[in-house]
This record gives structure tokens, C-alpha cells and sequence, in this order.
């Protein structure tokens, strides 16, 4: 199975149904990798006023969220696919100038905004997809001194096999706008490994939470919830 360039999109599928038929800003805002359980925005803190990043923000749901629920100054959902993009413009344009869509390369953009936010977070979003040695150092010089890193990622694979014990990806399937079958990316990494990580890219307070999967069923997982705090 060919592995295909990063230039290809291999979001362009991702959401476009949920999108024909749910055009709501949405309510709740949840961690878990079913979207249906555990905290809400609790854990990135009182974000009143604060500048906030989404990292992987696809149609930017969660952001959306933030912005008519909360009382951000600002937050930009960026993501790197033009597709994801464009059906964010779609759903949530109208939230501008409090929400700004960003089509960026997460590290790209974390690196032209040194000291910019208060609060960055990722639901399963770039962290997942980005190899952390290159995104968390560039998270932390985008977060402001004191500034927050939350993130929830696969706690083990779909299926039940554990993470990885070093930073590795492993390849998973995935479909290029044309239809063909294709890989990308995705680190799957043990709690200790991202802890690892982060301390070694300049974060402190770090905790780890298990948010265990309410069923069973084969593509189902338990959620690694993640903070961790830029260094002064």
C-alpha cells in the first residue's frame, strides 16, 4: 500500500456527510474519541479573553463551540487541508473575527506565531498526525509563558493493541480524494513517552488522564487526555 505525499489531501472525505445534514454550532465539546462522553472545555481552563489554537482543527467544530459558549478573545482553527478547510469557511465562517480559520502546516504556523496564545489544544487532531519531536517545541514557543497544552489522543490502536514505547508512527489506512487506498501517519504513544516528549520540549505540569471507552465494539479506544504547561 504506497504511501502518498503530504501534498496529497487525505481529509477530503473526513465529515463531509456529517456536514450535508448538521450545520449547528455545537453545544458540547468532548475529548473522547467516540465524541460522545467525558469533560467538556473544563480542562483547557478559564479561557476568558485568551487567544486559543486549535491544532488539526478540521471543520472546526470544537473551536466553534469555544467562540459561541465561552468568551475567548480569540481562536484560530487551523488545519492544513484545503478541503477541511474550505467546509469550515462553510459551517462557521460567520464567527469571524472571533473565530479564525487558518489553512496551515500545524508547525509552520506555531512557528510564525512565537508567543501568540494563551491555550493551545488538539481533539485527535495534529498531534495525532504531526511527529511530536517537530510540533511540541513548536507548541511550546507559540504558547505565551504560562500558556496551556491540552490534547486527546489514542490511549492504544483501534482494535486493542497497545502504544508504542518509543516515538514512532505507525502507517494506517487512509483514501486520497480519488478513491485509491493509501497510508498516512499517526503516532500512537504510551503515557510516559508523551511525558517524555513534552518535558523534553519545554513543558512542565504534565498529567495524563485515561478517559476508558464506553463500549467495546472493534474501532473503539480509551482516550489519553494530556496537559501539560509551557516553562517560564
Amino acid at each position: 500500500m504506497p504511501r502518498m505525499s503530504t501534498t496529497t489531501d487525505l481529509w477530503y472525505h473526513y465529515g463531509r456527510a456529517r456536514a450535508e445534514h448538521d450545520r449547528a454550532v455545537p453545544e458540547t465539546f468532548h475529548w473522547t474519541w467516540a465524541q460522545d462522553s467525558g469533560p467538556g472545555p473544563e480542562p483547557l481552563g478559564d479561557v476568558t479573553g485568551s487567544t486559543v489554537g486549535e491544532l488539526g482543527a478540521g471543520a472546526a467544530r470544537h473551536a466553534a463551540c469555544l467562540v459561541a459558549h465561552r468568551l475567548p478573545a480569540r481562536v484560530d482553527a487551523v488545519d492544513a487541508s484545503p478541503a477541511q478547510h474550505a467546509m469550515a469557511m462553510d459551517l462557521f465562517g460567520h464567527l469571524a473575527p472571533r473565530l479564525r480559520l487558518v489553512r496551515s502546516d500545524a508547525v509552520r504556523h506555531l512557528r510564525d506565531t512565537a508567543g501568540t496564545y494563551d491555550v493551545l489544544y488538539s481533539v485527535f487532531g495534529a498531534v495525532d498526525f504531526t511527529d511530536p519531536r517537530e510540533l511540541l517545541p513548536a507548541a511550546a514557543g507559540a504558547l505565551r509563558p504560562g500558556g496551556r497544552l491540552v490534547f486527546s489522543t489514542l490511549a492504544h490502536y483501534l482494535g486493542g493493541a497497545p502504544a508504542e514505547p518509543d516515538v514512532v508512527p505507525a502507517e494506517i489506512a487512509a483514501r486520497t480524494p480519488g478513491g485509491e487506498t493509501t497510508t498516512m501517519r499517526r503516532w500512537v504513544l504510551q503515557e510516559h513517552v508523551w511525558t517524555e516528549v513534552l518535558h523534553e520540549s519545554g513543558f512542565t505540569g504534565i498529567s495524563v488522564d485515561t478517559l476508558p471507552s464506553p463500549t467495546d465494539a472493534p474501532r473503539s479506544a480509551a482516550t489519553l487526555l494530556v496537559k501539560a504547561v509551557r516553562r517560564a
